[in-house]
């Protein structure tokens, strides 16, 4: 059994694979230093770290939002209890709660049961032996949910069902980009031991969102990065979007 860690990662390249439509043909292999290894037709080999952004700008919690943070995981664990008790289906879940509306204390257990009767159903006819990836929107979803990211993989082997943005949201979204492109560049010459052909850095986020959120898209793809990286990706899990800064 590959550790937990190790298992997201494996679910996470897979779900980059699917959603970039310019992935290249080859057999990726989970290795360490970098993360993944993939070969290629050219018989050349490319290395593929994966790293998540890391809002270190984020502000520092209020008490009310420190609250409402407690009372989203709380609901979340109360959810993922009651789904255990009719399944086995191991699934990473990612929630996007609302900004706007939020989700009344005396509520949760109704809003548990109701979430989780809409998540089984969307999982029910799903194959736990191959990849798979589904959104809920707010339009099926109880007032206060604004998005939930269900994907499984069968070298999942535990369930990870979790807060979005769950590290903090950002008040200089690029500075972190540029701060996570640092920080793996500093490792690359650990990476380049393995005198493979090509290195892409991957950065996650949950949902692209920043404290000033106005064409944050745009203001990303208008900057220019730099990297020892070939080529490096941002990749937006909620919404499957993919940005390649460099």
């Amino acid at each position: 059994m590959q550790p937990e860690k190790k298992q997201l990662e494996i679910l996470i390249m897979r779900y980059f694979q699917e959603s970039f439509a310019d992935f290249p043909v080859g057999l990726v292999v989970p290795s360490e230093s970098p993360d993944f290894l993939l070969k290629l037709k050219s018989k050349n080999m490319l290395g593929i770290e994966l790293t998540r952004l890391n809002p270190g700008n984020a502000s520092e919690p209020t008490n009310t939002y420190l609250q409402e943070i407690n009372f989203q995981e709380d609901l979340i664990q109360t959810m993922l209890d009651i789904f255990v008790k009719k399944s086995g289906l191991k699934l990473f879940v990612k929630f996007l709660f609302s900004d706007k509306k939020k989700i009344a204390p005396e509520k949760k257990l109704m809003v548990a049961v109701h979430t989780v009767n809409i998540l089984r159903k969307t999982v029910q006819h799903k194959n736990k032996d191959s990849f798979f990836k589904e959104s809920i929107l707010a339009s099926q979803l109880p007032e206060g949910i604004e998005e939930i990211l269900i994907v499984g993989h069968p070298k999942l082997e535990v369930s990870v069902w979790e807060r979005s943005n769950n590290l903090g949201i950002s008040n200089d979204v690029v500075d972190d980009i540029r701060n996570s492109i640092h920080k793996k560049d500093e490792k690359l010459r650990l990476y380049q031991k393995q005198h493979l052909n090509f290195y892409w850095l991957l950065i996650t986020t949950d949902r692209l969102r920043g404290v000033r959120n106005f064409n944050l898209p745009n203001k990303i793809m208008n900057h220019k990065f730099e990297s020892r990286f070939q080529h490096v990706f941002l990749f937006d899990l909620i919404k499957s979007d993919i940005y390649q800064l460099i």
